[in-house]
């Protein structure tokens, strides 16, 4: 009489014929001991296959990034993406009036994440360039153009200096400190250049017209409980003795290259597209003294 092991051994060992049958391989014998392992092992299920059917394939391996019923882990499978991950041209700066006539706007067309970060300057600066653009420019129906005259002519000669759409200049905005000092520098104009001095009389804070649907520099995906952009208060401090054009700083650049001066390594020149941007103090020195000198 066949007792129910000899059934069972007769069972595994025709199972793991077919099986072999199956991936074209020749059959093996299987000892006892196998099939004793194999009946213990609760995870395997041991049948036999019906008339007409395959014998079940074996489980596939683990892939790359897969964790199996084994406990093992292929590769890590790489990180995902978004949208934001990747780099965007920034779009010109430009300045903007709110409705009300009480504010000075820089933007920055695009929200750009950058590396610049890493050898523009540093959040700690005390002195700043800020970019306008002097010349009137519709974006939108608004018109952009905020000159040092138009700052002087604000109420108490200040202004909050939004729309600011560049992540790394938006962090120079917040990095800023009361009564510092920056260059109110006029772009997008035909002899870019430094204008005049203005002080930082209000810090970071949300930044209005990125909540103002009709507002060119609208962003709909900033939330007044978590805002994206910031901006700060500016005050006329005094025109330059004369006009430090962008030709003259662009020639002591080039000259400061070679002979390790304190414009070698300007912002204006090694990141040109930022509206906001750190000097150093030998930078914001130097740049004074050019007012008493003549033009070269």
């Amino acid at each position: 009489m066949t007792t129910a092991f000899q059934r069972e051994f007769q069972d595994h060992k025709c199972f793991m014929t077919l099986s072999h049958k199956s991936y074209n391989l020749p059959p093996r014998p299987v000892s006892p001991e196998e099939a004793a392992r194999a009946l213990s092992a609760p995870a395997l299920a041991i049948r036999h296959p019906a008339p007409g059917q395959s014998a079940p394939r074996p489980p596939r391996p683990p892939q790359g990034g897969e964790e199996s019923a084994w406990g093992l882990r292929g590769q890590e499978a790489p990180p995902r993406t978004s949208a934001h991950d990747s780099k965007r041209p920034a779009g010109k700066r430009t300045k903007t009036r709110k409705p009300t006539g009480t504010s000075a706007r820089v933007g920055d067309s695009s929200p750009e994440k950058t590396s610049a970060s890493k050898n523009c300057g540093n959040n700690q600066s005390s002195y700043w360039l800020m970019k306008s653009e002097p010349q009137s420019r519709i974006e939108k129906g608004v018109d952009v153009k905020f000159s040092i005259e138009d700052l002087k002519a604000e109420p108490k000669q200040t202004a909050c200096w939004d729309g600011v759409r560049n992540y790394q200049a938006r962090n120079f905005l917040r990095a800023m400190k009361l009564e510092q000092k920056a260059f109110f520098y006029h772009s997008n104009c035909k002899e870019p250049g430094i204008a005049g001095l203005v002080k930082i009389v209000k810090e970071a804070y949300p930044d209005h017209t990125q909540f103002e649907k009709n507002n060119p520099y609208y962003d709909p995906s900033s939330k007044e409980d978590n805002p994206k952009w910031s901006m700060v208060d500016v005050q006329f401090v005094r025109l330059m003795k004369r006009y430090i054009t962008l030709t003259e700083l662009k020639a002591n650049h080039q000259a400061h290259k070679a002979t390790g001066g304190p414009l070698k390594n300007m912002a204006l020149f090694t990141h040109p597209r930022l509206s906001v941007q750190p000097l150093t103090p030998e930078e914001f020195e130097f740049i004074l003294s050019l007012e008493e000198k003549e033009p070269s």
